[in-house]
């Protein structure tokens, strides 16, 4: 009878030493676990905040970028307006250029005078405006036929596009069209009378997308 007990106390006694083992292996594991999720947290949190920082200092910089752009192309555009007198219009799709780029009566010939400033002008696309589409719209004094006039400013538009093509305007796709007498400068002004002149020029029009290129006015 008392070997039993001494046996019964035995396994008992194993018994409760096993379910402490037990809860003890539990508890560990859980504060392992526990322990494992904190630390992974923990180094998650470090990654997406490291991330994050490196974004913030990606966007900071492609911001840097785009304000020293934009103060470059200002700077260029103010240079087109005070230097050659260019007028220049923001639309909701591009940019029109209207330089005093103009012609001799009945001449489609591009003058020497204009060639500086034609040259600045292929610069200044290149840098700023590659890709984009450039409408060089050439128009005529009112001498002459309606029809002639039309061929006129056309080929105005094609030598003005041909002299910036040789200056190396060569980033952009180049459009010619003629308007011939309309939207006149000087109403009714041709052959050698005041301000008829002005009346046989052409105008840019560089054609770009929303995002595409650089935008601002200068008036």
């Amino acid at each position: 009878m008392r070997n039993a007990k001494l046996i019964a106390g035995a396994v008992l006694s194993t018994f409760i030493l096993g379910a402490c083992a037990t809860k003890g292996y539990v508890r560990n594991q859980v504060e392992t676990g526990i322990a494992t999720e904190r630390t992974a947290r923990i180094a998650g949190d470090s990654a997406n905040s490291a991330t994050l920082t490196s974004e913030i200092a990606s966007v900071r910089s492609e911001v840097a970028s785009v304000k020293t752009d934009v103060a470059s192309l200002r700077r260029d555009l103010t240079a087109l307006r005070d230097e050659f007198g260019a007028k220049i219009t923001a639309m909701e799709n591009g940019m029109k250029f209207a330089f005093p780029v103009t012609f001799a009566y009945d001449d489609a010939t591009v003058r020497d005078e204009d060639r500086a400033q034609l040259d600045k002008f292929a610069q200044v696309v290149n840098k700023y405006y590659g890709g984009t589409l450039v409408t060089i719209e050439g128009f005529a004094d009112p001498a002459g036929t309606q029809a002639y006039n039309l061929d006129l400013s056309k080929r105005r538009a094609d030598a003005v596009a041909a002299y910036l093509s040789s200056a190396g305007m060569s980033s952009v796709t180049i459009k010619t069209i003629g308007y011939g007498e309309s939207r006149q400068v000087n109403p009714k002004a041709e052959r050698d009378e005041p301000g008829a002149q002005a009346n046989r020029r052409v105008v840019f029009v560089v054609e770009t997308k929303a995002g595409d290129a650089i935008t601002t006015s200068s008036q």
